[in-house]
């Protein structure tokens, strides 16, 4: 029943997201003219402002801080922190648990690039993971990913994103992935698949890498798999899950260019009311 329901996921939410509402209060409103004139004008008029209003960076920037509420980027003591942990960590080939893992959520990949003839990550797995690997160096904790294949691409050939960014971490940047999960469809999957994971290696923390945008909702089912995964075996400790949110998003250099239709402000909005929807559903 989860799997039928994850397939219709990418269609519902297309469907519940701009510009689909906007063009339909269009239409509505178009029909509402001849019998209702004033009326019928307001409701074109409201989807003509939504539209406008949907693909504007200040509303992308205005859902983030008021609704989606990131928690703040990872920087000053909690950095050091994870520093001080990384130089108090033992070399893997003693066999010792490792202090903290980061671990990198994907963001979708490319089931075949044109540019490089092979699958490959798409712009949001590629820029979280180029910020876990910068955190390997600044800490020196081990890198995990985790990733598969998304709903909407269950019917495509290629590799996991998992596989994927070990490919790319190790040839790209010279950083090995020390823990690969390939098999998950979606954020969930990411979390209980992960933290089962690394909980058979007595990892006790995980230091979360994701967008900001997608953060609330990471650390809420990594949190939640990581009580359920301490109830499954008594008497071990509850994985911590420290988040690192990256790609906040911010507003415009000029103030005007903030209600300007862009691409960026379109993706943005987009992406914040995706997550206010998966919030109001708990999905």
């Amino acid at each position: 029943m989860m799997t039928d329901w994850g397939l219709f996921k990418p269609v519902l939410t297309t469907l519940a997201l701009p510009p689909v509402p906007f063009l339909l209060l269009i239409l509505i409103g178009a029909r509402l003219i001849l019998p209702r004139r004033g009326l019928g004008y307001l409701v074109l008029m409201a989807g003509v402002v939504g539209i406008w209003m949907s693909t504007c960076q200040g509303t992308a920037v205005w859902l983030q801080d008021r609704f989606i509420s990131p928690p703040p980027a990872l920087r000053g003591e909690s950095l050091a922190r994870l520093e001080q942990l990384g130089r108090k960590s033992v070399r893997p080939m003693s066999g010792a648990a490792a202090p903290a893992a980061i671990v990198v959520l994907g963001g979708g990949r490319e089931a075949v690039s044109q540019e490089y003839g092979t699958s490959d990550l798409s712009k949001f797995s590629a820029e979280r993971l180029r910020y876990g690997i910068w955190l390997v160096r600044r800490t020196g904790l081990p890198l995990g990913f985790s990733g598969g294949v998304g709903w909407a691409q269950l019917s495509e050939k290629g590799a996991s994103e998992a596989d994927i960014a070990a490919n790319v971490a190790l040839k790209t940047y010279g950083v090995p992935i020390r823990w690969v999960e390939g098999e998950s469809a979606d954020t969930r999957g990411n979390a209980a698949l992960t933290i089962a994971m690394l909980s058979e290696q007595r990892v006790p923390e995980i230091v979360l890498v994701t967008d900001a945008f997608h953060m609330p909702r990471a650390l809420r089912d990594f949190e939640q798999a990581a009580r359920r995964q301490a109830d499954l075996r008594p008497g071990s400790l509850v994985i911590k899950v420290t988040p690192a949110p990256m790609g906040f998003w911010q507003h415009e250099d000029r103030a005007l260019f903030d209600w300007m239709p862009s691409i960026s402000g379109s993706i943005g909005v987009r992406l914040a009311l995706k997550e206010c929807l998966a919030a109001l559903l708990k999905a």
